[in-house]
C-alpha cells in the first residue's frame, strides 16, 4: 500500500464514480480500478458495492475513508515541510480573495511582498467569501480572506477590517436627501445584490427578515463596481461596504448610513491542522505587520 492507493480511493468515495474520479486525476478508469482493487485486497475487505448505480461504499469502506483522509492530509503537510526545509524561501501560496476585497486593500501589499520576496508566486483566487471559506477548509487554498463570522473551531485567524455597510441611492430617490435611513423604509424598493456566495448577501437578506420583508432583487453580480453602476442607472438600491461606497461619485451616486448597521468585518483565515508553509508563514507576518494587527502565528 501507498498514498496514492489512498489518494485513489479517496477520490472514488468522493465522485461516487470510478470513471469521474480518473478524470480528475488525469488517469485511465482501469489503472484507478486497478488501484483500489490492490487496496481491498491489502486490507481484506470490499470497500465499495459495485452492484449500485453508483459507487458507494461499504461499512468497511467508510471506516477506511475516515482514516485514510488523516494519513493522506499527514502526507502533505510532510511533504510541504520537507519542501520547504529543501527551497527555502521559495514557494507557491493560493489565496483567496473576494473581489472587492482583493482591488480596496491588497494591491500594494501584494506587490511589497512580490519586491521582497520574488521567489514566492501568490496565486489569487477570486469568488465569494462562502466559496473562499470551503476552499481553505478542503485545502484548495492555502489562506483566504472571508467576511466573519466563519466556524471558528476549523480556522485561525486575524480580523484586520471592521466597518459598516452604507446604502447607495440614485440622487432622485425618495431618501437621498437624508443622511440615514431606517432599514425598514427600504421593504418597497428592488435590490441589486451580490451573488449567493457572498456573506455580505446573507448579512443583507438577514436584516430585510428582521424587518418584516424579503427584497425584491432585479440584480445579482460579483463584482462590486457593476452593482454601483446598476444603481446610477436607476435600477435598484444596493447596500456596500463604507470603504467602496466612499469612493463613488457623490453626482451619481448618493450614499446614506443605515439603522441598525449591518456590520462588515474582514478577517483572514487559515486552517488549524494544516502545515504552513514558509511563503505562507511569511505572507501573514506581512500582511498582519501592513494592518497593524498583532497575532501569534503559532496559536
Amino acid at each position: 500500500m501507498d498514498v496514492r492507493h489512498l489518494t485513489y480511493f479517496i477520490e472514488v468515495a468522493r465522485h461516487r464514480s470510478f470513471t469521474k474520479a480518473a478524470q480528475a486525476l488525469h488517469i485511465t478508469q482501469p489503472s484507478i480500478s486497478k488501484m483500489v482493487k490492490i487496496l481491498e485486497e491489502e486490507l481484506d475487505v470490499t470497500l465499495f458495492n459495485r452492484n449500485a448505480k453508483q459507487a458507494e461504499l461499504t461499512d468497511a469502506g467508510k471506516a477506511v475513508l475516515r482514516q485514510a483522509q488523516q494519513i493522506v492530509h499527514s502526507f502533505h503537510n510532510l511533504t510541504s515541510e520537507l519542501s520547504d526545509v529543501i527551497n527555502l524561501k521559495k514557494g507557491n501560496i493560493i489565496i483567496g480573495l473576494p473581489p472587492m476585497v482583493g482591488v480596496s486593500f491588497f494591491p500594494s501589499i501584494i506587490g511589497e511582498f512580490n519586491h521582497l520576496y520574488p521567489q514566492i508566486t501568490l496565486k489569487l483566487i477570486e469568488v465569494g467569501s462562502k466559496q473562499i471559506e470551503h476552499g481553505v477548509e478542503d485545502g484548495s487554498l492555502d489562506i483566504g480572506v472571508v467576511a466573519l463570522p466563519v466556524k471558528e473551531e476549523l480556522f485561525n485567524m486575524f480580523a484586520f477590517v471592521k466597518e459598516p455597510l452604507k446604502l447607495i441611492v440614485h440622487p432622485s430617490h425618495h431618501l437621498a436627501d437624508k443622511d440615514t435611513a431606517h432599514f425598514s423604509e427600504l421593504r418597497k424598493d428592488p435590490f441589486v445584490l451580490f451573488r449567493e456566495d457572498f456573506t455580505i448577501r446573507d448579512r443583507i437578506l438577514e436584516r430585510c427578515n428582521e424587518n418584516g420583508f424579503y427584497p425584491k432583487i432585479v440584480c445579482e453580480s460579483s463584482q462590486w463596481d457593476f452593482i454601483a453602476e446598476m444603481v446610477a442607472a436607476k435600477l435598484g438600491i444596493a447596500l456596500l461596504p463604507d470603504t467602496i461606497a466612499k469612493e463613488l461619485s457623490p453626482k451619481r451616486i448618493k450614499l446614506l448610513s443605515l439603522e441598525p448597521e449591518i456590520p462588515w468585518n474582514l478577517a483572514i483565515i487559515w486552517r488549524k491542522d494544516k502545515y504552513l508553509s514558509f511563503a505562507a508563514r511569511e505572507w501573514l507576518k506581512f500582511t498582519s505587520s501592513r494592518f497593524n494587527v498583532k497575532f501569534d502565528l503559532r496559536s
